[in-house]
Formats: structure tokens, sequence, C-alpha cells
């Protein structure tokens, strides 16, 4: 059974603070000087070592917390009322997440942990009163918003008209595009997602994700090892997205 995180389990344990975390230039932090970054910091709850599975919310839960991904990953999915999973995004060190639960005040889909992750956690209704004093944490808050609007498009744009070879090329780009910009290597990357989750997100088969890596492969664009993927050639794998081969 899944286990919710209590917020009262989320506490400010860790001697990591906001001014000297890695990841700040890709979070809410971004832009704020030192000043600003130790308020910001002083609304923030730090997770111990969350383990796969756990779920941070849960879909249908009271919108309290906005979170930021420290280290890990972790999916957002709705459940129909069948039972139905679908799957709306993975997410990373760096990235914000459940900004979409204001509007309604209801969390609109669950965050469960893809692998061992930390989290920054903010109870919103303080983070709220904090951007009021602080325009540009408010702006960052907005961009944050912004971006999903933006790839939630691009995800619409990408059911539409991609095929299953297409879709996958994008994904990894996408993927590869995500651990440049934290940092990370851009061609070797470990997917901490399975072959049914990314299928799901992409509207494809488990069956056709495997076929379509082995393609992949096969045409020398990448190597697959269990979970870890080098891209071998970027400009091949990118052409494929945007729907072009040789």
């Amino acid at each position: 059974m899944n286990q919710t995180i209590p917020a009262q389990n989320i506490s400010a344990h860790s001697d990591q603070h906001c001014c000297n975390c890695n990841l700040h230039s890709l979070c809410m932090a971004v832009s704020l000087d030192m000043t600003e970054l130790s308020k910001l910091d002083d609304i923030v709850d730090r997770s111990k070592p969350l383990s796969k599975g756990q779920t941070l919310s849960a879909q249908g839960d009271k919108f309290q917390s906005v979170y930021a991904i420290k280290t890990g990953s972790v999916k957002t999915y709705t459940t129909s009322c069948s039972g139905e999973e679908q799957i709306t995004g993975f997410y990373f060190p760096g990235d914000l997440i459940g900004l979409n639960g204001i509007d309604t005040g209801i969390c609109p889909d669950s965050i469960k942990i893809l692998e061992t992750t930390t989290v920054c956690q903010v109870q919103f209704e303080q983070l709220d009163m904090l951007s009021v004093e602080l325009p540009k944490l408010r702006r960052q808050l907005l961009k944050t918003m912004s971006k999903e609007i933006c790839n939630e498009q691009h995800m619409l744009q990408l059911l539409a008209k991609k095929n299953a070879d297409e879709r996958i090329a994008t994904f990894l780009i996408r993927l590869s595009n995500r651990f440049k910009v934290r940092g990370f290597s851009e061609s070797r990357f470990r997917l901490s997602m399975s072959r049914h989750e990314i299928g799901n997100y992409l509207g494809l088969t488990v069956e056709t994700v495997s076929r379509v890596l082995t393609r992949l492969q096969k045409n020398g664009l990448i190597t697959v090892e269990n979970k870890e993927i080098e891209i071998l050639d970027s400009k091949a794998l990118l052409k494929l997205s945007n729907g072009k081969e040789d």
C-alpha cells in the first residue's frame, strides 16, 4: 500500500540552506539576494530521504504545500474512477511541483517517489505571503507555472502528431536537455521510471517502448543497458524527434 507522507514528517533537520544549495538557480530561489534567500530559507522544511513508492500527496487531498525536488525523482499521475492511472509528468532535482492545486484548493494529481529522493517542502500559505514581500519570488513562481502550461501544450502536441519513434526520441532529447541544465551528463543517464511508466506517459504500450528503444539502438542512435541510456548520435535523435529521418 502506498504511504502518503504527513506534513509533520518532513522537518528541517538538514544543515543545507538555500544560499549554498547547488540547485537554487533552478528552483524558486533563483534571482534572490542573500537577505531574501534567508527569508525563504525560514519557511522551507527539508526531508529525510524518502523511499521509492512513497507518496508526497494524493489526488483529492487538500492542497497545502509545494515541493522542490532536491535529489532523486518523482512522477505525478491521476487516477480515474475505474482505478486507471495516467502519468502526467516526471520531475527531477530543481523542479518545483504542486502549484496546480492553487486553483481549487485540492490536489489534482498524486506525487509518487520513483527512487530515493529528498525534497524541500513549503507551506503554500507561507510562500504566498512571502511572495508579496519579495516580487522576484512571485515572478519566479509565475514563470514556473508558465513553464508547466508550455509543457502541457507540448505534451498534447506530442500525443496528437508524433508516431511512436518520434515520441520516444522526443522524450529522450527532453530528458537529455533537463539533465544538462542540472549539470549532469546529457549523453548518458539512468531512467528512474520503468518502461511501463514511459509508455503510460507517452500513450504507448510497454511492448512498443521496448521495440522502439531496440530499434534506436540497432540504428546506432543510442545504447540501452537495463535502465542506463547513452545517446550516441544526438543530431540524428533530434532529427527523428522532429519527424525527419535520413
